[in-house]
């Protein structure tokens, strides 16, 4: 079977412009790497495509040989669904470039691309759109599930900015989708993730961002959590949409402003971001200093690029990560609390409870605006548990479910799907809530089979 096999993908090779790595390759246990190390699948073929005809060969070699077909962009999602186990997987994370029209302000960018490759190409002109907060992720997944950071309160989600794509359907057909070609299409792939086919090309809406922004962290000891959780709260209401503060909740790393003796102690974190006049930036952060007896803090101007990279070195891949999360609307006396009884028995030195503020321009779109139902949530909060020894994954996951059963009562409906592990098919509806039967109708057309179903699935 394997020599047969072998000889197959022989015949592929002649037909793509990119690379078949196959299991006998030196180099592919490297490539087949992803971010989450709880992952460890073995392809039959990863096919590291160069162009989109590459992808479209892929495809219809993987259906004409009974293959399950998986795609990898950067193999950044928490669920690990960019690898399969004996099948093909499409591989476009040599597919990285990233082209700007600064008269236009839009960019077009490869699947490939990580933020990092994104952003440095924009902020050579001034100019940025919402993405996410680690540089590593890529651009693909992030779009494609919603996608949101710290730009998101003044210009939306990743996804309200995507103006055009180039997409590759499960028949191997090319064809382009936006509002005014394949309208339907091009709704769905907004929040839909990758359910539809796959994307060789996106085109983004830009904006002036920086490239200087004033952004940096204030941290206070865990014990005024209650505290500066319940003054964050009403703060974040009033505050304007060029601000924006998330809260990380975690063991101090080694940060040279903090003081050797809180490093590894349980903190709370402001994360501050403001993309507007630095001086009229003091100003406005200036009563997040009041909410406590900080530690330490780190703020001034930066580049928007060295901000979007500075969480990296708490996310880089081969640990071993399990996230659990939540919508909210408000943060009610019930989530502060149950926020601050599981960050007191932290399972190990790098999980972390993080909350992310979007309230904002997404909550002014209409629910079925986009495949991205939810636009009433103001917070998204992540349970992130990560750790490197698979031993300890019974006590991670166990807290980290724990937290999500806790904090349930308080959330509000749906989920983020970019946020969701492999084993949470059944909140998939729920994510997209009424338009979901709507993705349905959409999935029958554009892939029947179900082709496409390594994903957070909608099954036509």
């Amino acid at each position: 079977m394997t020599i047969l096999l072998n000889e197959t993908f022989g015949k592929l090779k002649t037909n793509v412009k990119g690379h078949v790595v196959l299991p006998e390759d030196p180099a592919y246990d490297e490539v087949r790497e992803i971010w989450n190390a709880m992952i460890d699948r073995r392809p039959a073929a990863i096919v590291q495509c160069a162009t989109a005809d590459d992808v479209a060969h892929t495809i219809l070699f993987a259906r004409e040989n009974g293959l399950e077909i998986s795609i990898r962009g950067a193999g950044h999602n928490i669920a690990g669904n960019a690898l399969c186990d004996r099948g093909v997987t499409i591989d476009l994370s040599t597919m990285k470039n990233v082209r700007v029209d600064p008269q236009k302000r839009r960019a077009y960018v490869e699947p490939g691309a990580t933020l990092a490759d994104f952003d440095k190409v924009a902020q050579t002109h001034g100019l940025a759109t919402p993405v996410g907060i680690n540089s590593t992720t890529g651009i693909a997944g992030l779009t494609l599930g919603g996608g949101f950071g710290w730009l998101t309160r003044k210009y939306g989600m990743t996804i309200d900015n995507l103006v055009s794509a180039a997409v590759v359907t499960a028949d191997g057909n090319q064809i382009r989708t936006s509002e005014t070609e394949n309208p339907d299409l091009f709704w769905a792939i907004r929040g839909g993730g990758g359910n539809f086919g796959v994307v060789t090309e996106f085109e983004f809406a830009l904006h002036p961002v920086g490239p200087e922004i004033l952004a940096g962290l204030i941290v206070f000891p865990f014990s005024q959590a209650k505290q500066v959780l319940t003054q964050y709260r009403k703060f974040a209401q009033s505050a304007p949409e060029e601000l924006n503060v998330w809260v990380v909740l975690r063991k101090a790393p080694p940060l040279p402003f903090l003081p050797e003796d809180v490093h590894g102690k349980e903190v709370i974190v402001l994360a501050v971001f403001y993309a507007g006049d630095i001086a009229e930036g003091e100003k406005l952060i200036e009563p997040l200093r009041s909410f406590g007896d900080a530690y330490g803090e780190h703020i001034g101007p930066q580049p928007y690029i060295a901000w979007q990279q500075a969480f990296d070195p708490l996310l880089t891949k081969g640990a071993r990560n399990y996230w659990k999360s939540h919508n909210f609307i408000e943060l009610q006396d019930g989530a502060v609390d149950a926020i601050v009884q599981f960050v007191g028995k932290l399972p190990s030195q790098a999980c972390e409870i993080f909350i992310g503020l979007i309230a904002g321009a997404s909550n002014r779109i209409s629910p079925d605006a986009t495949a991205y139902y939810h636009r009433d949530a103001k917070f998204v909060l992540n349970v992130h548990g990560r750790w490197d020894d698979p031993a300890q994954d019974g006590i991670g996951i166990a807290w980290a479910r724990e937290f999500f059963q806790v904090s349930a009562p308080y959330a509000s409906a749906g989920a983020y799907v970019n946020f969701m592990t492999e084993e949470e098919g059944d909140r998939v509806a729920a994510a997209y809530g009424a338009n979901y039967e709507r993705l349905v109708q959409i999935k029958r057309r554009y892939d029947p089979e179900n082709i496409f179903h390594l994903n957070q699935n909608i099954k036509p």
